[in-house]
Order: C-alpha cells, then sequence, then structure tokens
C-alpha cells in the first residue's frame, strides 16, 4: 500500500496547517497531504502542547524567544496591551494556533493574533462570483485529519464540511493521455485494503495492464520495492530526485513523482532534500531497514510496518463520536470555500484578532513579578502600539524575518536568515513564485474520451485532478478538477478548474502579464483535456504569489538545528 501510496500524487497545493514559526508554507494546505503539523522550532512546539490539555495553561511559561542581549526595557514602562501570549500571523498557522490557545484554556490564558493584512486567513483566500462560481486564490482542499474536524466542530461549522469522493483517482498526463492513480473504491478497513490491491483501479491492474510505466520500469520499481535497492550513501544529504532513482528507479522518477513534487512544492527535485521535504516517505526506509530479514531495505515491508503501526496510534487516539466522519488523508473542504475556517475563527476571538498590524520590532523586558518577558512594537492604522507579552510566537514566512525584527531578540537568527546557502546558493529559505488561475469551460468543451479502468467519460472529469510531469512539455504545473471534487463550485453545464503554473524550475513567470500566464494555461488545459475548437476560457479568478511554497532544499535541516541552538542560547 506504501509503495503507492508514494506514488500518489497530492494534486492539491494543500495548505498546510504548520506550527512553523519560520519556514510557513503559504501556499501549501499538506491544511496537507496529511494536515502536516510541522515544529520546526521549539517556540512553536512548546506554544501548540498548551493546546492540548487545559492544564497545561496553568502556568504559562516564556517559551519562543530568549534574551540574547543584556540591553532591555523597564517592565514597567506602560504599554497599550498586556497579554499571555501574541501570536504574529494570522494565516492557518497563526489562527488554528491562537483558536487552540482560547478555546482549550476556556479563555483563562488572554491572547492576541496579529496580522499585517486586513483579514485573517493568509493565503486562504474564498470567493463566489455573482454568476455561481467558487473560486480559491490559493489552496484548494485540506486532507482530512483530527485536527480540522475538531477545529471545525469547536467552531460549529462541522455541518460546512464536504469531502471528496474517495473513489476517485488522480491523473497523471503523459504521452497524450491521462492514466490513473491507483486507488481503492472508498472501502473501510480489510474491504478497502483488497480494493486497493485487487479492485478496477488497485495495484495489480496498474503493475499489469497500466500504461504509465514500461515494463523495464516497472520491474526496476519491483526489485526495488520488493527485493531491496543499494543503501543510502554516508555522509550525504539525498536529493528527492536521488533517492527516488536509488530506491525505485529513474522512469518511476519522471513519470510519478517528478509531477508529485511539481504538485506539493512546485519545487525542484534536485535541489529539495528527501529528508526535510518528504520526511515521512523517507522514514519509510528506516522502517524497512529495522526489520531484521530485510538485510537490502525492500520499501514495501517497511510501508507495511508503518501501516501497522499508524492503525495502532489512530485506534488509541479514535475521534469523538460528536464529529462528523472523515477518511484519514481525503481531500475536503468547506461548502463555500476554505476561507469557512479563518472566517469563522476571527469571528470567534473577535477583539483578539488585529489585523493591519504590522509587526516592527521585538525587544525584551527587565525581570520581573509578572512574568512579561517582551515588548512587541507595531505599525497599526492607529498609530505605533505596543504590546507587553510573555510569550511571543512567529507564524510568518522566513522572507518576513529577514529584516531587523528579531534583531534585539535574536540577532544571529537574522543573520542566519540572510546567509547565502552554499549547497544551493540561495539566501535563505527560497520562496518561488506561483500562480493560481481558476477558469471554466462548457462541459461540451472537453474532449469526448472514455477514460481507463471504467471511470466514465473525460466530460464529467472523474477525479482529483491531473499533474504533468515536467518531459511533457506543459508549463501548468497541476490542474484540480475544481468542480469533480466538491459540490457546488459552478453551474451544472460547465467544469471549474485550478491551475497552478510558476514554481522553483519557472521562475520566468514573474516577467508575464496577466494575459500571458492565463494563455499559457488554456494552452495546457486543451494539450491535455480540451477538444480542439473549444471555446476561449472563461477566467473565474486570478491569484499570483510572488513569494508563494518555501522550498525544503539541500542544507534546509541544518538551518532548522542551527535556530533550535539559537533558541537555547
Amino acid at each position: 500500500r506504501y509503495l503507492f501510496r508514494f506514488f500518489r500524487p497530492i494534486l492539491n497545493l494543500h495548505t498546510r496547517i504548520l506550527l512553523n514559526s519560520f519556514l510557513l508554507a503559504p501556499l501549501i494546505v499538506n491544511l496537507s497531504y496529511p494536515i502536516a503539523m510541522k515544529f520546526t522550532v521549539s517556540a512553536v512546539a512548546a506554544a501548540f502542547a498548551f493546546s492540548s490539555k487545559v492544564s497545561s495553561f496553568s502556568t504559562l511559561k516564556p517559551v519562543g524567544f530568549r534574551n540574547t542581549r543584556t540591553s532591555s526595557l523597564n517592565a514597567n514602562d506602560n504599554a497599550d496591551l498586556d497579554v499571555d501570549c501574541v501570536v504574529v500571523g494570522g494565516g492557518i498557522s497563526g489562527s488554528t494556533l491562537a483558536h487552540n490557545i482560547n478555546f482549550q484554556s476556556s479563555g483563562d490564558v488572554s491572547v492576541i493574533l496579529t496580522e499585517a493584512r486586513d483579514y485573517i486567513g493568509g493565503n486562504v483566500k474564498s470567493h463566489r462570483t455573482e454568476d455561481g462560481f467558487l473560486w480559491e486564490e490559493g489552496p484548494n482542499s485540506f486532507a482530512a485529519q483530527p485536527s480540522i474536524v475538531r477545529i471545525s466542530h469547536e467552531l460549529g461549522i462541522d455541518d460546512q464540511l464536504v469531502f471528496a469522493d474517495e473513489s476517485l483517482p488522480p491523473w497523471v498526463n503523459h504521452n497524450g493521455k491521462l492514466h490513473p492513480l491507483p486507488k481503492g473504491q472508498g472501502g473501510k478497513g480489510p474491504k478497502g485494503q483488497l480494493e486497493l490491491v485487487f479492485g478496477r483501479n488497485g495495484v495489480l491492474k496498474f503493475a499489469l495492464a497500466g500504461e504509465l510505466l514500461s515494463w523495464p520500469g516497472k520491474i526496476r520499481a519491483g526489485i526495488g520495492a520488493l527485493v531491496g535497492h543499494l543503501p543510502p550513501p554516508e555522509d550525504k544529504e539525498e536529493t528527492i530526485r536521488e533517492w527516488v532513482t536509488r530506491i525505485l528507479g529513474e522512469e518511476v522518477f519522471l513519470r510519478c513523482i517528478d509531477p508529485f513534487v511539481s504538485g506539493v512544492y512546485a519545487g525542484d527535485p534536485q535541489t529539495l532534500s528527501m529528508k526535510a521535504a518528504l520526511s515521512k516517505i523517507n522514514r519509510i526506509e528506516t522502517y524497512a531497514y529495522n526489520i531484521d530479514w530485510n538485510k537490502f531495505g525492500a520499501i514495501f515491508y517497511g510501508g507495511l510496518a508503518r501501516q501497522v503501526e499508524l492503525t495502532k496510534e489512530r485506534k488509541a487516539d479514535p475521534p469523538k463520536p460528536e464529529w462528523v466522519e472523515f477518511e484519514y488523508g481525503n481531500p475536503g473542504s468547506y461548502r463555500e470555500g476554505l476561507a469557512t475556517l479563518p472566517n469563522a475563527i476571527a469571528k470567534n476571538l473577535g477583539d483578539k484578532v488585529k489585523t493591519e498590524w504590522k509587526l516592527l520590532t521585538i525587544e525584551n523586558v527587565d525581570e520581573n513579578t509578572e512574568g512579561y518577558k517582551y515588548i512587541a512594537t507595531y505599525e497599526t492604522p492607529g498609530g505605533t502600539k505596543t504590546v507587553k507579552t510573555k510569550t511571543i510566537i512567529s507564524t510568518i514566512p522566513a522572507h518576513a524575518l529577514q529584516g531587523s525584527v528579531l534583531e534585539s531578540v535574536m540577532p544571529s537568527a537574522t543573520k542566519l536568515l540572510n546567509t547565502i546557502r552554499s549547497n544551493v546558493l540561495r539566501k535563505g529559505v527560497y520562496h518561488p513564485p506561483v500562480a493560481a488561475v481558476t477558469v471554466a469551460y462548457p462541459k461540451s468543451s472537453f474532449k469526448d474520451v472514455e477514460l481507463p479502468n471504467g471511470f466514465g467519460n473525460l466530460q464529467n472529469l472523474p477525479g482529483f485532478g491531473s499533474l504533468n510531469p515536467r518531459t511533457e512539455g506543459t508549463r501548468t504545473l497541476g490542474t484540480l478538477w475544481s468542480s469533480s471534487l466538491f459540490p457546488g463550485r459552478c453551474p451544472e453545464d460547465y467544469n471549474l478548474l485550478l491551475n497552478y503554473i510558476g514554481g522553483s524550475r519557472d521562475v520566468g513567470l514573474k516577467d508575464l502579464t496577466d494575459e500571458e500566464i492565463i494563455g499559457e494555461v488554456d494552452k495546457g488545459c486543451r494539450q491535455v483535456l480540451l477538444k480542439p475548437n473549444a471555446p476561449e476560457p472563461k477566467v473565474v479568478g486570478m491569484k499570483i504569489w510572488p513569494k508563494a511554497i518555501p522550498q525544503y532544499e539541500l542544507g534546509h535541516l541544518e538551518i532548522m538545528d542551527e535556530l533550535r541552538e539559537i533558541e537555547k542560547d
């Protein structure tokens, strides 16, 4: 199962509900595949721990920025606000964290959420047009996990949750055809496992009759999965391309994993670190080698071992019976789009939310009996404001911290985030440009062809979406079939498509006009989905993100290690 989960692309640029202080993925909602709770800095890990038990809030210990300079402000200095905790950044990470702290403490811990923009949600922003089209500026869905269902229940919006049809597959564009990736048919428990292996779109069908991989490619992948492969190199950090090629072969990389990486990170697998970017998959090799008889590390058995462990973990901490039913990892959203979540959080927090507050500086304060550690200074519509607080948690992206915000409390971090990294020749953490372009076409303009494995006609778009390997010459990274994923996305006689274009291998996107970007998207849709005589696209919405998804490239984990050490000092 895990071998072919490895193939399964995350077609959404999913939001990661990351509690990720320095490296918040602004466009990835892995809300993720699953909702990835990535604790990259101890400050955020500690802060999130507060939300797990109400009793944890009884003593709110200062975490995050520690005194790294002797100079400080007097704790008795007047401030506009005094609070226990400040969460900086009102995106998905910050807003959900602020909700957790406020809700789980029953309001006993005073918290404010500050955001430089005039709304909460960051890159999660949904729009409904007058003629009935629903489009997203950034991410399109989350992968269902207990965390998102729990928060939805707490906010009273769980009745608005919608989930995709689990039986519909993701598709890969190769050699002018769409190829389905293996998937079950929505069965639960053992039935679902049998469907994944023996079903009409199962692993056996993919291996024996599928046309995405050649027979040499299938044999090479099978050997790596079931027999063994070369061991990992010593004293060398592998890229995604190196790891996949070593274990499953070049063909699997080019036709399955390359489009996967494009869909998740809009990144270059020749610079992305396997251990940093796909850490859960990377760990499966460790599980494989930990099996005594599996001397050559066949990855399939490591996947089985992890599956057994994961099943035990989920049984030990099952979803609450009052929550809506969901399947782990299944794409989900809300009836009126992803922004339903941050909008509900903003409403619930009320005046604890401070929009159009731009953080200028953080400074230490003298030791005092009240436990205040820092004063944060903001530029606001009402002038300069100061906040005295015991704890500060940053969820803003790395590029927003390259200025002087941390200079007084963590000067070494400021230097680190501006250092040229020798192994990839980039400053700090790279965020390439990505555009999210939503277009619609009449259903009748799609190719009138029957898709493999009994999924029906392409005009009905039976699937999550399609990914484009870079070898296919299609500039669009991937296309989400939005109108097939969730109900009510557009009028019945249309199909709605969310396209992502750009990324670290197409930085020329930033030089294109809006019309040129739309033209490239339309060209990609015609290459893969449309009839030659299809009409011009109905452009429903477009958003260009100049600095989109952070790239977890070679050396990324070293940055994180250095940040942890800086926090300890």
